[in-house]
């Protein structure tokens, strides 16, 4: 016996079913006019979904959980690596050879105590604005013109602090919601490096030296702004692949959740690379010779190159990398401005995160070109502050 029911669902088209839902866009109205006038920084006048949960709470579920829960493992085994190691320190002094691990020890802690403070102060920042604040909120508040729309996005990071691991999917969020992506790389690039946990980070990692803070300021903000008009003039379509918004959302998510979960997340994910950090800086601190850092001192723009390639390498968090850069004193005040320049903006956790987000061609195009713009940014900053 057959039940007699509605219209299937079955045979209908997709045009009948977009009709069927209220606030659907016609799929005749392809996402081409969005894809062509996107790249250039032209904002899209389309109609954007709803609000993910991941985009304007900070956290989602279903396929965002497991990727949270990957990079925290991460994070906290970094960090039980280093608790171990400082913990085993007595033990390892008494053995031959391991006379200097006594020096390494105490330069991992000395850089670990300094800087954890303000990576806890700036992810908590970052969890709240992520899980309370909602993305719209900043397309809002940015000018339609992209080129005015880059050093507003620029000086929007000066209030919304956040730390750089955090800076990629806020700006695919930013890029979802008709925001210029020249804006939302500006964004991207000045939000970790010119916030004020991390400014007062740097101001207490260089006591006494204010010009430091001010030449990190400017020329950070400088670079970020520069990266944002380069984008609306050269920038390609083919390069940027536009983010598509995280599946797995449940409507009526937890806020309090959203923001536990971002706390978690920000903090053993950038603790984790504050510790490789603190032990890299110390290992080189110990084993380098002196000699080898008065090459480096002799010539300044080996020392800047070097010093900038090392914050690629090191990937320190943006709250924290002053306590890093402090620590070299065998650098000139330049070559230690490039670092905590450059750090923010590029390096190997930020190259393979905007390859995820916006593709491998974006990512290393990108992420060059804000190499070669700090280091000369840099140059000029310090040799004028500093």
């Amino acid at each position: 016996m057959s039940r007699t029911s509605g219209p299937s669902a079955v045979g209908r088209s997709d045009a009948d079913v977009a009709e069927a839902i209220p606030g659907s866009p016609d799929r005749g109205e392809a996402a081409e006019p969005r894809e062509r006038d996107v790249a250039h920084g032209v904002p899209s006048t389309t109609t954007e979904p709803p609000p993910h949960a991941c985009d304007a709470h900070g956290a989602g579920a279903g396929t965002e959980a497991p990727r949270r829960a990957g990079n925290g493992g991460l994070g906290t085994a970094l960090v039980g690596v280093a608790v171990v190691a400082v913990l085993a320190g007595p033990l390892l002094e008494d053995l031959p050879g391991l006379a200097a691990f006594g020096a390494w020890r105490t330069l991992v802690v000395a850089i670990a105590v300094q800087g954890v403070p303000f990576l806890l102060l700036g992810t908590l920042v970052s969890a709240a604005i992520g899980a309370f604040v909602p993305a719209n909120a900043f397309s809002k508040a940015l000018p339609r013109n992209p080129a005015l729309a880059v050093p507003v996005a620029g000086a929007a990071g000066m209030v919304l602090p956040g730390c750089e691991c955090a800076s990629v999917p806020v700006a695919g969020s930013l890029m979802r919601r008709g925001v210029a992506p020249a804006a939302a790389l500006t964004f991207l690039l000045a939000a970790p490096a010119v916030n004020p946990v991390v400014l007062v980070s740097t101001a207490v990692a260089f006591p006494g030296s204010p010009e430091m803070v001010v030449a990190r300021f400017g020329a950070s903000l400088v670079v970020a702004v520069l990266m944002g008009w380069l984008w609306i003039s050269w920038g390609r379509e083919e390069w940027l692949r536009l983010p598509t918004s995280p599946a797995g959302h449940v409507p009526g998510g937890s806020r309090l959740v959203a923001f536990r979960r971002g706390l978690q997340h920000d903090f053993l994910h950038a603790g984790g690379f504050l510790v490789v950090g603190a032990m890299a800086a110390a290992t080189f601190n110990v084993l380098v010779p002196p000699s080898v850092l008065e090459v480096f001192a002799d010539s300044p723009w080996l020392g800047v190159l070097v010093a900038a390639v090392l914050a690629v390498l090191l990937s320190v968090c943006s709250e924290a990398d002053a306590f890093v850069a402090a620590s070299f004193t065998g650098f000139s005040p330049t070559a230690r401005l490039a670092f905590m320049v450059v750090g923010p903006m590029v390096d190997l956790k930020l190259i393979a995160l905007q390859s995820g987000a916006f593709g491998r061609a974006f990512a290393w195009r990108f992420s060059a070109a804000t190499f070669v713009v700090a280091v000369l940014c840099c140059v000029i900053v310090g040799g004028v502050l500093l």
